[in-house]
């Protein structure tokens, strides 16, 4: 029998490392799609492969996607036998045996033994699927009577090093001019160090099972130095919580510096309270480029964080962030929608992150996921979310949909004016005078009365709106020339500008322009000089730490980068 795994990702530059894990393990063959692809497209693409056993990859991202597909694969592969695992499914298997009679089995917990099995038995799978699946642990599947089994719970695998590298691909002599295969391009590249989680977050999956594996260290340094050698651009760690083991994470960091090629970005999630101090004076030596990190703060309110089953103590939290070099981009997350967390406890853990200077805040809304601690609380104490994957938060006994929504709005702000990394002085400026909270708080207020949230939006379009809350007021406490003089500095700044937007007032003088590039290197190619280069003149020095302390004629020449032809 023919057997294929398929995978429906998020977005294209996704790679879904469960589907190349199992297939590197089983030799069985995959195929990906995306959940923006038509749903005729993917059917066609699996009917092409004319399997005799279709195994999806489930995720919250796709369960609802897949759920549409799988009965529409039986009309097109009527013999098929249609299986599925992963946490979405795997987690949820009575409601989807339920809920889809065209789906034959699910798969719990870890996949490969079980598929192994499944693969080596297949004769007897359509004479008889139940039977050969009742004798199979890890599965679930209707017997004779139609009534929902389960087989039993599989035993872990203990030795990690029996998994083979997920990516045989990158070995291949099939690349392009790169070094990256053809085939993974632009991708993002998810590798496994170890399994399990210690730690028992009520809302996340990882809390079912805590019982960590690691994958020997010497195997982790062979499958790093193949993303090394291929030079792939980002590679990122799945690690439940990437810093448990001192010796063994810090090695794993130190191989990465002392072979690092220059390209390969690593991304790694982190609990920032539990780095040891031999880590933190580490992390010192390490450049840019080559390592960031992902940080689950999730709420500064300690009775939050012990409703959760998290540390709290956030004091610790934050010396540690405190002292990550700037060389190591952070991420730190939030989630709106957990447990004694209202909008003015939330605007505080706002601030709290934020007094952190992060290079990005994930505003995160809380997914009340099957059979995880959160989903027993969340019933028993009147969370409403929605009853479909995602499974997000509608409202709390703290937080009313209404303050949920408008901390959707708030995320996109936040997206645009911090995140985004375009608009860095004025940020910078904000961030001085006056609570990030309260100026988020006001700047989506604002943009809500003016229906912002309705339509897209360009980069272009928030520097026309900000302008326009600056002249009306909207932050009294703020000086509005400073603030209008850091705009045009954070707008020019981005790039050599072919037309200047109708808020924008250009002080430009041509003469300045050529003196000032004669005095920084002279003029070779006067077309290519003022091509690449840009003068303006503001009412403060716009480059000082605190531009408001000093009015003056700030002029200033900005030199662009030559783009390659």
């Amino acid at each position: 029998m023919k057997f294929l795994l398929v995978a429906v990702n998020a977005s294209f530059s996704h790679t879904c490392l469960a589907v190349r894990q199992l297939s590197a393990f089983t030799g069985i063959e995959f195929i990906e799609f995306t959940i923006n692809q038509p749903i005729g497209e993917i059917l066609r693409g699996i009917k092409e492969l004319n399997p005799d056993v279709v195994l999806f990859s489930t995720y919250i991202w796709n369960g609802e996607i897949i759920s549409k597909i799988i009965p529409d694969i039986k009309k097109i592969l009527p013999k098929a036998i249609i299986g599925a695992g992963g946490p979405e499914f795997g987690f949820a298997a009575s409601i989807y045996l339920k809920k889809l009679p065209s789906l034959d089995f699910i798969m719990h917990g870890e996949g490969e033994k079980t598929l192994e099995e499944i693969q080596k038995k297949s004769d007897s799978l359509r004479k008889d699927s139940a039977e050969t699946l009742s004798s199979i642990k890890g599965v679930f599947y209707r017997d004779c009577e139609n009534n929902i089994i389960f087989s039993g719970e599989r035993e872990l695998i203990c030795d990690l090093s029996e998994l083979p590298f997920a990516y045989p691909s990158l070995k291949s002599a099939y690349v392009n001019q790169t070094g990256i295969p053809l085939d993974l391009q632009n991708k993002i590249f998810y590798y496994e160090s170890s399994r399990g989680c210690p730690f028992k977050c009520s809302y996340c999956m990882s809390s079912l099972d805590l019982r960590v594996r690691f994958m020997p260290l010497e195997r982790v340094f062979e499958d790093l130095q193949i993303f090394l050698e291929q030079k792939v651009p980002l590679v990122k760690f799945v690690d439940r919580t990437y810093n448990l083991d001192s010796q063994r994470y810090i090695a794993i960091w130190k191989f990465i510096k002392e072979n690092h090629n220059g390209i390969t970005m690593f991304h790694f999630e982190i609990e920032a309270e539990f780095l040891s101090e031999e880590a933190l004076d580490f992390l010192q030596t390490v450049p840019s480029g080559i390592m960031q990190f992902e940080i689950g703060v999730q709420s500064s309110n300690k009775q939050t964080l012990k409703a959760i089953n998290r540390s709290d103590n956030i004091e610790k939290l934050a010396e540690n962030i405190k002292r990550l070099p700037s060389t190591i981009h952070q991420h730190l997350d939030l989630i709106a929608g957990l447990p004694y967390e209202n909008l003015e406890s939330f605007g505080k853990s706002f601030d709290f992150v934020m007094a952190l200077k992060p290079d990005a805040l994930q505003l995160g809304f809380l997914k009340v996921l099957h059979g995880t601690i959160m989903e027993k609380y969340a019933k028993e104490n009147g969370w409403k979310w929605m009853e479909n994957p995602v499974y997000e938060t509608f409202s709390t006994p703290y937080m009313s949909y209404e303050d949920m929504t408008f901390l959707k709005d708030l995320e996109v702000c936040v997206d645009a004016f911090w995140n985004s990394g375009v608009f860095v002085n004025l940020m910078k400026y904000i961030g001085r005078k006056m609570s990030f909270w309260s100026f988020f708080y006001a700047l989506t207020k604002e943009s809500q009365k003016k229906q912002v949230f309705i339509a897209a939006r360009r980069e272009s379009f928030w520097f026309s709106l900000i302008f326009q809350f600056i002249n009306e007021d909207l932050f009294p406490s703020l000086n509005k020339s400073v603030m209008t003089d850091l705009l045009r500095y954070d707008f020019v700044k981005r790039g050599k500008q072919g037309n200047f937007p109708e808020w924008y007032n250009h002080r430009y003088d041509k003469e300045r322009h050529r003196i000032l590039l004669e005095e920084k290197e002279g003029i070779n190619n006067a077309r290519i000089g003022f091509a690449f280069s840009e003068y303006e003149c503001f009412d403060y020095d716009v480059t000082a730490e605190e531009p408001e302390l000093q009015k003056m004629n700030y002029e200033l020449l900005l030199q662009y980068p030559k783009r390659l032809k």
